[in-house]
Order: structure tokens, then sequence, then C-alpha cells
């Protein structure tokens, strides 16, 4: 059946041959798991006084299921194609459908469920009880193999409240005090997701500082709309001295520059008195001689918004209080967290006109188009100026990050093309001078990867760590991948022998190995050598063999070949 050429089938000749692909697939998966309870049985006990680093029990199954020892996925992993950790997840959850869901294994084992459902109502149960476990596995025996997977899911999850209503009730207040600010991992586009839960207070003048910080780009010529230039201030707002002269700077061409379009040859009128000039702002970055007339806080048309304008501006340098949102609330504002000048209504009021091609007074849209091609460098004036003569200054160095870019002699020269980014991934070239945004930066050598670098030490120096890490941009160990980063250890190939020759520590002798790969080598049996290719040569404790080099791990058929 398998040699058969699928072409030359009849549909239903095709279909039946499908049906029972997928039938010797599910029956493969129920193998799968059953092998991985034998092999965890085997790996049950391990040293009874253990000792730091080396191997030791852990319960991968939940309440009621034996231990095991914790090497042990990593071989299963590795022989299955698999990370450790996704193999340490299947033999747990094979362990929970044998000794907590046993109805829901039984069916497994008889062909009425299929393991992939079963597994992952395992999965779900690894918190509760053994009790309440059993009483999931009860209620939902009958219909692993009946229900859409979405109408199973909600199916288990009213079974755990059932099964342990107290322990449901203390995860959800447990859920309704979570306080904090989760940065999810980068995109495929370059972008980042923060979700913020705090007091609604705090979160209310949050938003109102983001609403002010976008409105002052609006006046420095940014041409974005408001909610690009709402993202934009979470970069701003990073850097507490440079946000605090933004708006400083905005606030003075708000109140300086005229709301209308003037007259044709004005008369000369009198220099802006000294005190109206905007704190720690040098004539030479922004001035209102230098730049051309920005547009408005709010729509000049809005009369009521105007007359506000034209009164003595509101000091936004601190957070709103909880009497300036009542009182934005009254003058009509959605969050009401500042004066009319800041309102976002007004502020999507001003970008809907300007998609529209309305420019308002007739000079509004113009001008901030004309001040965009100055944007960057009026922004990058005003970063520098916050640190030199603002709130920055005197402040001590600032933290730096290094980031690493990877790109080709082409994209370089161009400008155009993809690069990579060190723990974000791939980006486009333009999105770089969007990571970098405003801010200093010091561009450092390329680092020869070829350059002979070794030192007679254990310890090994940062720059060859660095040079480490950029040669193997991932944990070496067969199907791992995970990125390397400063924090993964750096393990050497042949083993350091205080009384053996100089030079063994160097690049060429170490590679990146996550902590739990680093001690299954050092305590747990697994061998490796570096080949000639640069690739690194692994051999499992039971003689199984991968190589792995910059394209991924490849087994090698001939298991058990010895390493020279």
């Amino acid at each position: 059946m398998f040699d058969e050429d699928l072409e030359e089938l009849e549909t239903a000749d095709l279909l039946a041959a499908a049906s029972q692909f997928g039938r010797i697939q599910d029956r493969a998966a129920v193998r799968v798991l059953e092998a991985a309870l034998v092999f965890a049985d085997r790996n049950g006990e391990v040293y009874r006084e253990p000792r730091p680093g080396y191997e030791q029990i852990h319960v991968y199954g939940g309440d009621g299921c034996p231990g095991v020892a914790e090497f042990a996925p990593i071989e299963f992993g590795a022989v299955m194609r698999m990370s450790s950790g996704a193999a340490a997840a299947l033999i747990g959850e094979a362990l929970a459908l044998r000794h907590r869901l046993p109805r829901i294994w039984a069916a497994v084992l008889a062909g009425n469920a299929v393991a992939w459902r079963a597994r992952k109502i395992a999965h779900a149960c690894l918190s509760l009880s053994q009790e309440a476990a059993a009483l999931v596995d009860r209620r939902v025996v009958g219909i692993v193999d009946t229900v859409t997977p979405g109408a199973l899911k909600k199916i288990v999850t009213a079974a755990l409240r059932e099964a342990d209503p107290e322990a449901a009730k203390a995860q959800a207040e447990a859920a309704a005090r979570v306080r904090g600010v989760f940065v999810a991992p980068s995109d495929d586009q370059g972008t980042k997701r923060i979700w913020v839960r705090a007091a609604a207070g705090d979160v209310i003048r949050f938003d109102a500082t983001i609403d002010d910080l976008a409105r002052a780009l609006k006046i420095l010529g940014d041409t974005d709309d408001l909610d690009q230039r709402r993202a934009k201030a979470i970069g701003w707002i990073s850097d507490p001295a440079a946000a605090h002269q933004l708006l400083e700077v905005a606030r003075y061409l708000a109140r300086t520059q005229p709301a209308h379009p003037q007259p044709a040859d004005p008369a000369p009128e009198d220099p802006a008195p000294e005190d109206a000039q905007p704190p720690h702002t040098r004539r030479t970055h922004v001035t209102p001689e230098d730049a051309a007339p920005a547009p408005q806080w709010a729509d000049p048309e809005d009369e009521a918004v105007q007359a506000e304008q034209d009164a003595p501006a509101a000091d936004h340098t601190a957070p709103f209080t909880a009497d300036d949102e009542a009182a934005g609330r009254a003058h009509g504002g959605e969050n009401g967290a500042h004066d009319g000048a800041y309102d976002a209504a007004d502020d999507r009021g001003d970008d809907v006109a300007r998609d529209c091609g309305d420019d308002g007074d007739g000079g509004d849209a113009f001008t901030r188009r004309m001040l965009a091609g100055e944007l960057p460098a009026r922004l990058a004036a005003i970063k520098q100026e916050a640190h030199s003569n603002g709130l920055g200054a005197g402040s001590g160095r600032r933290n730096r990050h290094t980031l690493y870019v990877h790109l080709t002699d082409r994209t370089l020269a161009t400008g155009d093309g993809v690069l990579r980014v060190e723990e974000l991934g791939p980006l486009l070239a333009r999105q770089l001078s969007e990571l970098l945004g405003h801010d200093q930066v010091v561009v450092k050598p390329v680092i020869d990867l070829q350059d002979e670098v070794s030192v007679h030490a254990y310890e090994i120096p940062d720059r060859i760590r660095e040079q480490v890490r950029l040669r193997h941009p991932v944990d070496m160990f067969p199907y791992s991948g995970a990125e390397a980063t400063t924090r993964m250890d750096q393990d050497h190939i042949s083993p350091y022998d205080r009384a053996g020759p100089p030079g063994q520590t160097g690049p060429d002798n170490l590679i990146p190995l996550g902590r739990l790969h680093h001690r299954a080598k050092t305590f747990g049996g697994w061998r490796s050598r570096r080949l000639p290719t640069g690739a690194v040569d692994w051999i499992s404790p039971h003689g199984f063999r991968f190589v792995v080099d910059h394209t991924g791990t490849h087994p090698v058929p001939d298991a058990g070949e010895a390493v020279a």
C-alpha cells in the first residue's frame, strides 16, 4: 500500500488509502505513548544521595505519578527528533493517562480515543489532585472522539471546575489579583505586544501621558495618525528626561505660534520674552525662529478649545490627578485626563481632517508635512538636549544595550533587504532605524569569527564568549535550537584539563548549551566532539549518534559507532 502510486488510484480508493494512513498514524501515536511509559519505568531510579549538578528525580505527570530521572527525556526526545522539553511533556502526559485518567487511557488503547486528544486532556489536568483528575476522567471519557477540540476544551474546563471548586475559586481570585506588565515575544513584523494590568487610576494616568506625547509629536511635525504616534510615545516614556523635554518644547511651540495664518508681510513683532523659552532648549536645536509654524494642540475652529489655548498653559509635567480627570470628563474628553489642549478626541478629529485633505485653517496640515522632513533631526536634538541640560543632565551614563545585527554586504550598501537581530528575529532593513530610535548609537567593529583566540584558563573571557555565541547562534545540543543568549552556558567540547596544553579555552573548543544539556553531558553520559567541518558530533548514552551544524540536527544511521 505504501509503495502504490497514489496518482493511479481512483478517487474512492485514494480516500480509503488516506483513511488507512490516518489509522496507522493514530495507532503509531499510541505505540509511542506505550514506549514512553516503558522507558519512564526503566528510568525511575537515580542516585540515592544526589549531589549538585547530578541527575534528579522529576514528577512530570502530576499528583499520583511516579518520578522519572530528569536526563531520560533528553535521550528519548533526541531519538524521537523532538526537543527535550517536548519529550518531557510527552512522557508526563503518558504517565498522567496511565495513573490519573485510566478510563481515557483504556479508550486510547482500545482505539476509541485519539492519542493527541487524550494528551491534551492529561495536560489540562496536570495541576489537579488525583481525586479531581478522576472526576474529569469519568466525565470526559465518553466524548473524547465525538466533539470538536474547541468544545472538548470547554467541557474539560467545566469538569475541572466541578472537580475542584475550591481550587477553581482560588485560581480565579489569584487571576483577579494579578498585577504586572507583560511583554510578548517579537512577531514576524519586528513588533512586540505589551499588556498592563494595574490599578485603574494608574492606567488612566498612563494613557493620558501617552496622549500628551502623541500630541507633542504632532506639534513637532509627525504626520502619522494618532494610534501610530501613541505607539511611538512608548519609546519616549522609557526615557523620562527626553519625554519631559519633548513636552516642554511642544508646549512652547503650541502657545507661541499663531493659531491662524498671518497676513502677507506682517509688521515686525517683538521677540518672544526670554521666560517663554522652553526650559533647557538651546536655540541651536529647536526654537521658534528655526522652526516653521507648528500646528496647535486642537482644531483652531473649535472656539472653546481656542479659548483654552489663549489662557496660560497648564503644567503637564506631572501626571494628572483625580480632580483633573473629573474636570476632563466635564470638558467632554473620553478619558478626561487633561485639558482641551490635550484632548484625544480633538486629536482624532485633526487626524480625520488631515486624512481627508482638510487643512483646517488652511496651513495646519501643510505645516505638519513640511516639518515631517526635519522630524528625525528635531527629535534627536531634543533627546540630546534632555541629557545635556535637561532633567537627564548629570545623572550619569545611561544604561546601554548591545544589539547584534546580522546582515549581508548588499543590505548594508543598499539599505534594502532582510537582516536578523538577535533575540528578535528577522526584520526588514528599514525597520532597523525604528528599533534604534533617536538614541545615541555606538557602532562596534565587526568581530572576525575566524580569529584564533584562546586562553589557558577554565574561565571564559567575555570576548571569547561573544565570539562563540556569534559563531553558534543556537544551543548546539541535538534538536534543541534554543537561541544562544548571554545567559546560556558555554561548554568545553573536550573537557578542560588543568594539567593539559595551553589554549583549551577558545571558540574551537566551546559551544553554547542550555544548563540541562550541559549537565547531561557532564553527568549523564552524553559525549561530543568537534568535526573538521565545524559541526558537533554527539553520541547518546545508548549509542545513538547525531551531528549538529548550522543547518540543524542530522541523525546518523549507524548508531553505536565510537567517538574517536
